[in-house]
């Protein structure tokens, strides 16, 4: 499963309603980062000074990391990590979305109310939905540093107020591995985090 689909998964209650636990714009800026995440993973991207540099151009397998990619192939012009975060948290609820409909995870599902026609993503295993936030709270409790892209889940998940969701049984123990895992993160990820909690901060302020 990709990154933005396991922060998708635990962004949301894994009910057959498939609600969000935050607010539309904290869950849109954290998608947008975990998408942004799987080009750095993957090699096509770096960040570092606040700036998303392009690393690699040649298109990626995934269909949505391939069209993120391409965006910013096409706007040179445009390089700050807030930019595309915000650019991205646009569209990327229903382009995950849409992933994840593909692959059979979730189911979508449309509702009418007068004139407004909503969207949800509907799990299609509960189970299945729940595991990658109860696969994350079981690696706090492993002696193995967890891998780097967990560890940017876990830098998501806290960027973005998810923790006590993760965490919610957890001690002060698992809290302080967290934060050691986050600060052990690769450089152009930990400023991918540190950009995350910045953006959802500001949008927090300006609600």
């Amino acid at each position: 499963m990709q990154l933005a689909d396991e922060f998708f998964l635990i962004a949301h209650h894994d009910s057959r309603a498939g609600r969000p636990r935050l607010n539309p714009v904290a869950t849109g800026l954290g998608l947008a980062a975990a998408l942004l995440g799987e080009l750095v993973l993957s090699g096509h991207i770096s960040l570092g000074a606040g700036l998303v540099t392009l690393v690699d151009r040649r298109p990626p397998a995934d269909a949505l990391a391939h069209t993120v990619l391409d965006h910013i192939v096409h706007e040179p012009e445009h390089q700050a990590v807030r930019t595309w975060l915000n650019f991205l948290a646009q569209s990327a609820a229903g382009s995950v979305g849409e992933r994840m409909t593909r692959n059979g995870t979730v189911r979508r599902e449309e509702s009418r109310r007068l004139l407004r026609t909503s969207v949800a993503y509907v799990p299609v295993d509960i189970n299945a939905a729940a595991w990658p936030a109860t696969r994350l709270r079981d690696l706090l409790d492993r002696p193995d540093p967890p891998t780097v892209p967990d560890g940017l889940l876990f830098g998501l998940v806290t960027a973005t107020g998810l923790t006590r969701e993760v965490l919610w049984a957890a001690g002060p123990r698992a809290h302080h591995r967290l934060s050691v895992l986050i600060a052990a993160l690769p450089p152009p990820l930990k400023e991918l985090v540190m950009h995350t909690e910045a953006a959802v901060g500001a949008a927090v302020l300006r609600q």
